[in-house]
């Protein structure tokens, strides 16, 4: 008896009945909720809640939560502002261009609802739900930055438009939960793309040098701000440049005010940057940069040459470099300025040029380049996706055909680290030391197993390791080559070909840098 009934649940023509059967049953469930909730007279909301739908119409809302939240001046609700932008950048794309196209459910009919008049039914397909999944995906990557006061009442927003979207009747409340789902899940990923606040803190301690004494009021120090961009192989300039202009131009400002003795110069569209740097190093006591880390590597090479300390100042959202010194705003560069504080980090070097960060080779190059391109017109997450999305698809870029350390390879990404990463998103920037004098070697190989979808998940995850096809070493040398004989190269940020074999080594301890006390 027994055993028969155990056959009965085992056949497999019983399990598509039952999973036909659930389904009928989820769906009437759907449908009654729906009637319920849509047919409903809620006195005093009949004119709120469509508006508070349109109002989330395109993430127009979060938006402008997000711009408030950023000239706020507060950092943790400027991060909650980009970590909720980045969280509706994936969530957006994954419903409307997955979701929706796979599923293609029809939209409830809008007969006889209180609110048909009130609002346009959409086009779209109905499962899963955008406005939801936008508004999970804000309201999740918030919560995770923000505190409660302002956590609380954007999720009580987010909830209010997740229902605004049945009450108005454009979506079953399947669509809704189906949604959010997808958005909560958007705002964890962005915890592997950017790390949190608590994460992102600086390196733990380098190599301590003597303090010197430097006149407080920046008598020898010569500084270059430059966060025009466009200065990076393959990039352009338009909004981009301007924006990255204005905030050079504020630091500028801010150090000439705090160290008015200081030399402060602002490179021009025109201008040869390496021939700015070498006459700033020439004249310098302390050599400062504030820029990106493409900048920052030509000036602490400068800084190598000339033997002399170096600061880095946060122009804008710091960069990697920067946020592991612990310098996040220029008040701390010119706390450590002050303070006279000196340790002494790794520099990485390929092809004879520096870098702080990391270099690589393989897709990343192109993803940058192309990224660059758009991120003035539609920002740095959403144009990093784009790229992928084009390297990556079909038709996109082929893997790299590259000899490492002697041995042929066909490979997606090479990543190659000043100093040893965590494993932490599409290209690991946290650091625990600055000074370990190793090199950070990760490989993505590519093979018949491991097609480019599976590659794009692999490097947008940061979950390497899922995949056999990953490996991860650490040296003080590595050698790369290419059978065409020229090599695409990103260091720091900045795109550029290598002709000959490109090795990849280590200056352990040899720049002078300043951080803050303790």
């Amino acid at each position: 008896m027994v055993g028969g009934i155990g056959c009965l649940f085992m056949c497999p023509s019983f399990g598509r009945v039952g999973t036909m059967r659930l389904r009928e049953r989820l769906g009437r469930m759907d449908r009654r909720l729906f009637a319920a909730v849509a047919g409903a007279r809620l006195p005093g909301l009949e004119r709120v809640v469509p508006a508070l739908s349109r109002a989330a119409d395109n993430s127009l809302l979060w938006a402008g939560i997000a711009g408030t939240l950023a000239v706020s001046g507060r950092r943790p609700l400027r991060r909650a502002a980009t970590r909720g932008l980045l969280a509706v950048s994936l969530a957006s794309p994954l419903v409307n261009l997955v979701g929706k196209q796979a599923f293609r459910r029809n939209r409830p009919s809008p007969d006889g609802l209180p609110l048909a008049r009130l609002v346009r039914m959409p086009l779209s397909a109905s499962f899963p739900s955008g406005h939801s999944a936008s508004a999970a995906a804000f309201a999740a990557a918030v919560a995770m930055e923000a505190p409660r006061a302002v956590a609380v009442p954007v999720g009580l927003l987010a909830a209010g438009v997740c229902f605004s979207r049945v009450y108005t009747g454009v979506h079953y409340p399947g669509d809704v939960l189906a949604g959010a789902a997808v958005g909560v899940a958007a705002g964890v990923l962005t915890l592997r793309l950017w790390p949190e606040a608590a994460e992102a803190g600086r390196a733990r301690a380098a190599v301590t040098a003597p303090p010197v004494r430097l006149d407080p009021e920046g008598e020898g120090l010569v500084a270059v701000v430059d966060e025009g961009a466009g200065r990076g192989a393959g990039e352009e300039g338009g909004e981009a440049a301007f924006a990255g202009a204005e905030a050079g131009t504020r630091t500028a400002d801010a150090l000439r005010a705090a160290l008015p003795r200081a030399e402060v110069y602002e490179p021009g569209p025109g201008d040869d940057l390496g021939q700015v740097v070498d006459e700033a190093a020439s004249r310098a006591k302390v050599l400062a940069v504030a820029g990106g880390d493409g900048v920052v590597s030509r000036v602490a090479g400068q800084a190598l040459r000339t033997a002399v300390p170096l600061l880095v100042v946060p122009s804008g959202p710091p960069g990697d470099f920067a946020r592991a010194l612990g310098l996040l705003t220029v008040d701390d560069a010119v706390d450590a300025y002050r303070s006279g504080d000196l340790v002494t980090v790794d520099v990485g070097e390929a092809a004879g040029r520096p870098f702080v960060g990391s270099a690589s080779m393989g897709i990343y190059p192109e993803v940058l380049a192309r990224r660059q391109r758009r991120q003035g017109r539609i920002g740095k997450w959403p144009a990093l996706l784009w790229a992928m999305a084009e390297v990556l698809g079909p038709g996109g870029a082929r893997p790299a055909d590259l000899v490492v350390d002697g041995v042929p390879r066909r490979v997606w990404l090479v990543f190659v680290g000043n100093c040893r990463h965590q494993v932490r998103g599409a290209a690991p920037t946290r650091r625990e030391r600055l000074e370990d004098g190793l090199l950070d070697v990760r490989i993505l190989t590519a093979a018949r197993r491991l097609p480019r979808a599976r590659a794009f998940l692999s490097v947008l995850t940061g979950r390497f390791r899922l995949s056999r096809h990953y490996q991860q070493w650490q040296a003080d040398t590595l050698r790369v080559s290419s059978p065409s004989g020229e090599v695409r190269l990103a260091c720091d940020g900045e795109v550029f070909t290598v002709s000959g074999e490109v090795e990849f080594a280590k200056r352990p301890r040899s720049l002078l840098v300043f951080r803050p006390l303790g």
